[in-house]
């Protein structure tokens, strides 16, 4: 479950970021770096863990 801005701390949301987006050193079969142009997650969704926009938001941007 994506945890809430509104009910979750900046610590929960970047360990969120970091946990589902871990690099498994297999860019072949995983797709992360290409889906957000070889950009870091954590920086990717800097304003989502920071608490001012929705993961969504953010996502959007990069699959729109």
């Amino acid at each position: 479950m994506i945890p809430d801005i509104n009910s979750s701390t900046k610590e929960e949301r970047n360990l969120y970021i970091e946990n589902r987006f871990k690099c498994i050193s297999d860019c072949d079969s995983c797709g992360i770096c290409a889906m957000y142009h070889n950009a870091d997650p954590v920086l990717v969704y800097r304003d989502y863990i920071n608490g001012t926009r929705s993961f969504q938001d953010i996502t959007a941007d990069y699959l729109g």
